[in-house]
């Protein structure tokens, strides 16, 4: 009874039911397009540095986040990562060398981080080949020199006065005390958007790292990459539970603690502006709300008066309130969501500077959407948080509501 009854009190006056919802309707549309570009940049940019840089989950010594050293290291072992390769959402698994070496050439010299890599693997993954700007990738038929090689980034390689084809002397610290030495063909030049990488950093070969730094069949860290950003929660669990403490498993948020952090006040931001808007429409709803309660005052005193109890009059007003909810949700899915769809599959493309300027990052020059359901979740939650945030004092008043003052029109009714 009190369901049919709050639907037939909506459409008593459908003007105001329907602006009510509408506006409703415009926050979440407004929010949910805004909260999926925003995740949807977050995610792309997550994505381009881990393949660039460390990868979305790394394997590592339980010693070497700290130590950094070329003695803490894990094995290269199918055995040892083989459980890894079979967690459903690992979709790459790479071995890696990394440490530090003193780079020179005639006499200049710099301090350099070395990485060893599987050439093709690696190129899969973050399509290393592409940033090839002179010389060639590892594998180039071309290449018959018998010398290791090595790829140098673009700003080591101006600081130095080196090009392609020419020698390079690497020499540093090996496995526990070793000394890693040796004269390196320089194959190709690379060039990475980020200063701190393009001024620095150095591949080789795997085998040619290990046989650098004496390692035998060890690495310094296993990197791997789930199928999506919402796997690696999952992923990193799943890895814990089987290598406990000897392994140290650490996810994007360690290993980029910089973005991480950007991100989060970026986020923060974005959060705000969202609920200032819903703060705006808290108003209107807030109003609607009650005066909807307070002119109704005569109909709710004779109702309770041929009695009906106080509590079933609150239950009908919340009703309608869900109701008028619901309508804006539904308008607001119905609305936003082909917005999305096609967003997602024609993202807007940036043009001039702005454009230039994430391509030479190594970004695409397009504004990304991320379609996830805890986005809709969190925005219909918030919105259903409001209505009964906003229906707080109405209940109040009408729950005190004086019948006879009431019944005879009263400016104190409650």
């Amino acid at each position: 009874m009190l369901v049919k009854l709050a639907w037939r009190n909506l459409w008593r006056q459908k003007r105001r039911t329907i602006l009510t919802a509408s506006a409703l309707a415009l926050a979440l549309i407004l929010s949910l397009v805004m909260r999926c570009i925003q995740e949807g940049s977050y995610s792309a940019n997550i994505e381009n540095i881990a393949r660039l840089s460390t990868g979305l989950i790394q394997l590592q010594h339980p010693e070497f986040k700290e130590s950094q050293s070329i003695d803490d290291l894990l094995s290269a072992e199918p055995s040892f990562i083989d459980f890894a390769r079979q967690v459903s959402t690992v979709e790459t698994v790479l071995p890696r060398i990394e440490s530090f070496a003193l780079a020179a050439s005639g006499d200049k010299s710099k301090g350099i981080l070395v990485l060893g890599i599987d050439p093709q693997p690696e190129d899969d993954y973050s399509s290393l080949s592409r940033k090839v700007i002179s010389g060639s990738y590892f594998g180039d038929p071309n290449n018959k020199s018998d010398k290791p090689q090595v790829l140098i980034a673009e700003g080591l390689a101006q600081q130095l006065n080196l090009k392609a084809g020419d020698e390079l002397v690497l020499y540093g610290q090996g496995y526990r005390g070793q000394t890693a030495a040796g004269l390196f063909i320089i194959q190709g030049i690379v060039h990475f958007p980020m200063p701190q990488l393009n001024n620095q950093l150095v591949y080789m070969p795997l085998e040619a790292a290990q046989r650098l730094y004496s390692t035998g069949d060890l690495v310094t860290s296993w990197v791997l990459h789930t199928d999506s950003l919402a796997d690696v929660e999952q992923a990193v669990s799943a890895l814990k539970n089987h290598y406990t403490q000897a392994v140290n498993v650490r996810d994007w948020l360690d290993l980029s603690p910089d973005l991480a952090q950007q991100i989060l006040m970026d986020r923060s931001s974005g959060l705000i502006l969202m609920y200032l808007l819903y703060g705006i429409v808290g108003f209107g709803l807030f109003a609607t709300l009650l005066m909807m309660t307070l002119e109704r005052q005569r109909e709710f005193a004779v109702m309770l008066a041929t009695g009906l109890l106080r509590i079933k009059l609150l239950k009908l007003i919340c009703i309608e309130s869900a109701f008028i909810a619901l309508l804006g949700i539904i308008i607001g899915l119905l609305i936003s969501f082909p917005i999305l769809i096609w967003l997602l599959f024609n993202p807007i493309t940036l043009t001039g500077e702005t454009a230039q300027l994430m391509l030479e990052m190594g970004y695409d020059p397009v504004i990304p959407v991320l379609l996830a359901p805890q986005l809709f979740i969190n925005q219909i939650v918030v919105v259903l948080a409001l209505l009964a945030l906003c229906l707080i004092y109405p209940l109040r008043r009408l729950y005190k509501i004086d019948l006879v003052c009431a019944l005879k029109g009263g400016a104190h009714a409650a």
